[in-house]
């Protein structure tokens, strides 16, 4: 009995995970739609969080558009605007709230790097994916930096980022 009124307090609270998505297969995937800079959905209609970045907010519910985000936003979109683009997957496959992580190529560019490069990300170390890939983000960030681009221009930078 406890175990019942465990689970409804979790399922009502919203506690409980999202159902897993349908399986998505690394390849090649046409883009429906950029929701921001570092959230897509591809065909079948699956959303692709990419792994390792993080793009100031623009659409979150009762959060203020932070500062570059459009410009985030602006340069996935134009990064991708072939409409095709080639997934690859790391250690997690699906984050906590059901969105895929991936790392998003288009020809031999990699859209998360790119998006550190230009100083519209942040590089999140702490989650779990390959080590290769976050020295590969940590110097992106670095490059960024130095050069002060976006948010790493005028001081509007986070100071929990390193």
């Amino acid at each position: 009995m406890a175990l019942v009124v465990l689970f409804l307090v979790r399922y009502f609270s919203g506690e409980l995970p999202p159902t897993p998505p349908e399986p998505l297969a690394a390849g090649v995937h046409r883009l429906v739609r950029v929701v921001d800079g570092d959230t897509l959905i591809f065909e079948p209609h699956a959303t692709v969080r990419l792994i390792g970045v993080d793009t100031p907010e623009t659409v979150k519910p009762e959060h203020a558009v932070e500062a570059y985000g459009p410009e985030a936003t602006a340069f996935t979109r134009e990064f991708l605007s072939g409409r095709e683009a080639r997934l690859s997957f790391d250690r997690e496959r699906v984050d906590r709230f059901g969105r895929f992580l991936a790392y998003v190529w288009v020809d031999d560019r990699m859209l998360n790097e790119e998006l550190l490069r230009a100083g519209l990300a942040r590089w999140e170390a702490h989650f779990s994916y390959s080590q290769a890939n976050k020295d590969r983000f940590r110097r992106a960030q670095q490059e960024a930096k130095r050069e002060h681009l976006g948010i790493w221009s005028q001081g509007r930078a986070l100071e929990s980022v390193r």
